[in-house]
């Protein structure tokens, strides 16, 4: 899917799907709750705390050793209320389950961290939103990008992912001055490199709101004494030359240029015979032809073509952070670890979690 994102305007509704016997979000079944969801579990909800919506492709294909495995365990996560599901309805094909934050899930994560759901910031209905918000296909294509980035630290060698902060967390942190899609940070061997990105699907106008938005970037950078790389991805090459001119014409009026340093890629570059494609390969073209080393660059290659101190860590919420009257500060709850956690040998007891009065268990 990182080869093609999907446009928004393929999208016809939301299916209606088949009902299934769900749980009450109630005392019992939290104490139940409390011996049934595992490292993983966890990690899952945090992740769709952070990033709203994954589907079931990037959910399985980072947190499990195979797609049947994965979408066994997201089924009971749904019928247990952990997480809530839609499947969007396209004009060609079937699109994979997209999973969002449940009430049980918000309580058990908002738990974790010292306070109630309605602490955490948690409406289900503003949830499950997204599923009818023009930014869907957006969004899931964002996501893809990073999972794609996880996927390939996974099955390779000294390389990780060490930070993945959602669009919500920087506007919290930078949106007095710029709002990028996400902020990431990436290591391979001994490089490192931190980085905004604005993530384009081919459906606006790049002279319009990338040329707009490089200003708040020269003032961010000015105002933190800190240079972070914008990384700007496209669909297709096509899409690229158009956006690497009106780049141009924005970055060159700036007052220092070396404030934002610049790298476009697009998706149809990607190697297709690769098993696990990412925007980790070479397809990374620096704005500045005096840093581009003749031709294009590894993600990990840019920290070279662009020599600054290595990043320091990303400032991160104190977990119970409060806001006067003692409720916790927006983003309290920390952007959780982009890897998944290692496979454990230990699993809970697969008792049933239903608990009386609430639901039947369904044959699984």
């Amino acid at each position: 899917m990182i080869r093609q994102p999907r446009q928004q305007n393929t999208h016809r509704g939301v299916s209606p799907g088949r009902p299934l016997a769900r749980t009450t979000n109630n005392t019992e079944h939290q104490a139940s709750l409390a011996s049934r969801l595992t490292t993983r579990d966890r990690w899952i909800v945090h992740m769709l705390h952070e990033h709203r919506v994954l589907n079931a492709d990037q959910i399985t294909g980072l947190a499990f050793p195979s797609y049947r495995s994965g979408r066994q365990r997201l089924r009971e996560l749904y019928q247990w209320s952990v997480l809530d599901r839609f499947q969007p309805l396209l004009a060609h094909g079937a699109a994979p389950m997209h999973y969002v934050l449940g009430p049980a899930g918000a309580t058990a994560l908002a738990a974790e961290f010292g306070f109630d759901q309605k602490q955490l910031g948690y409406r289900r209905e503003q949830s499950n939103a997204i599923a009818h918000n023009q930014r869907l296909a957006h969004t899931i294509g964002l996501n893809e990008w990073f999972t794609a980035l996880i996927d390939h630290a996974r099955h390779t060698d000294d390389t990780t992912v060490t930070a993945w902060w959602s669009e919500a967390r920087c506007a919290r942190h930078f949106g007095d001055l710029t709002r990028p899609d996400a902020y990431g940070r990436w290591r391979h061997d001994r490089q490192a490199i931190e980085f905004f990105l604005e993530f384009d699907t081919g459906t606006e106008r790049p002279a319009t709101r990338l040329a707009a938005k490089l200003y708040g970037y020269a003032q961010l950078a000015a105002s933190t004494g800190i240079v972070t790389p914008l990384l700007v991805w496209v669909p297709t090459s096509r899409r690229e030359a158009s956006a690497r001119t009106a780049l141009l014409d924005a970055w060159r009026v700036l007052d220092d240029r070396g404030l934002v340093p610049i790298a476009t890629a697009a998706a149809d570059l990607l190697d297709p015979d690769s098993a696990h494609p990412s925007p980790a390969e070479q397809v990374w073209l620096p704005l500045d032809p005096a840093s581009a080393h003749g031709g294009r660059l590894e993600l990990a290659a840019l920290a070279l073509a662009w020599p600054y101190d290595e990043p320091a860590a990303p400032p991160s919420p104190t977990p119970g952070a409060t806001a006067p009257g003692g409720v916790p500060a927006a983003g309290a709850v920390p952007a959780p670890d982009p890897m998944p956690p290692s496979p454990t040998r230990s699993r809970p007891a697969r008792r049933s979690p239903w608990v009386s009065n609430s639901a039947s268990p369904p044959s699984l």
